[in-house]
Order: C-alpha cells, then structure tokens, then sequence
C-alpha cells in the first residue's frame, strides 16, 4: 500500500484507464471468452477453454453483455455517477495524481468498510456470485498487466478498434463462438 494511502485503505487499483479495461471485460463476455481462447492458444491450458466454453455455450454474451462506448483511448464509461454511490458512503476513496488541468493518474482505494460492505453483500445476495466469479476472472486475465496493456490486447479487436468514436462497441460472440468451435476442434484432433 502506498505511504500516502488513505489510513483505513486495504487494497488499491492505480490508473482509470486499467479500471475502464478490467470493465469491459466484466460487461462484455463474449470479448472476456474470446480472450480466455487466445490464452488456451498460447498457454495450451485447458481450463481456459472450459471457461470460454461455459461463456459462450451459453446465453451469457446476450444477456449479461452491457456495451461501452468507444472514446479515445478505447472502451470508456463514465465514472463519477457510478461510483458515488460507494464514494459517498466512504467505500470507495479516489485520489488524484497530478495538477489541476492535468492529472497524471486515479488511484482507487477500497477502503475496510468497502471490503466488509462488499463481503456482506456476497454473504447475503447470492445471486451476485456471478460478479465475484467474474471479476476474479478478469483479474486473473489480466494478470497484473498495467491499463494500456489491456488496452492493446483489447484493440486487437476490429469490432473493437473499428468502432466509431461516441458509438457503442459491437459484441463479437457469434466470432468468438466459431473460434470456440475451431478451438475444440483442434483439441480433440490433438488428443487422438
């Protein structure tokens, strides 16, 4: 934890732009499954073809897809309005980095009322499991990789680099699903 945290902070997430990818993952799981393929290609693991598979065999892409815009630097959804709701209550303390005019970075700190609040909810609320299961997921997709990082792996995408900006980014789960199936395909093939 940095020096200068806020003193009841218990974990941080350093950069809007790594928080803006990590989301678009979450809302888009069709992009999160086709990614987890492209791993399985690298990697040969096959958990990460089983995860892909439980995606997209599924009417996940559909009902669980919540697109974002296409700014500048890629997928973006406004913030503020979405996390005053935990900012207010002192869930979510966000510090700025820089001068005003420029700022260089947002940190995000979970603060330990956030983390009991966020336990409680997964206690209670089990239907939001998806969620925990989802961004544990995604955290582990990106694997520490910092936001412009994601950012590029995200661009390797033409629906996604071809979007207009301030237009919604189109899904790609029919593609991922035919890349699924070419996936499995060559799997089988390899395993006789």
């Amino acid at each position: 934890m940095p020096t200068d945290a806020p003193s009841d902070a218990v974990a941080v997430l350093h950069s809007q732009v790594l928080l803006q990818k990590l989301d678009f993952w979450l809302r888009n799981p069709d992009y999160l499954a086709d990614e987890l393929i492209s791993r399985y290609e690298r990697d040969s693991n096959p958990e990460d073809l089983d995860l892909a598979r439980h995606i997209l065999e599924s009417d996940e892409p559909e009902v669980r897809s919540y697109q974002m815009l296409r700014y500048l630097f890629g997928a973006y959804e406004p913030l503020d309005e979405a996390l005053s709701v935990l900012r207010t209550p002192g869930l979510v303390i966000r510090r700025k980095q820089g001068s005003n005019g420029h700022i260089t970075q947002h940190d995000y700190y979970l603060t330990s009322s956030g983390r009991t609040a966020a336990q409680t909810i997964v206690d209670t609320a089990p239907d939001l499991s998806y969620y925990v299961e989802r961004s544990t997921l995604v955290a582990d997709l990106a694997a520490g990789r910092r936001g412009s990082a994601l950012r590029d792996i995200q661009y390797l995408q033409p629906e996604y680099a071809d979007a207009a900006l301030g237009t919604h980014i189109a899904g790609i789960a029919a593609r991922a699903r035919q890349r699924l199936k070419d996936a499995l395909a060559s799997a089988e093939g390899g395993q006789q």
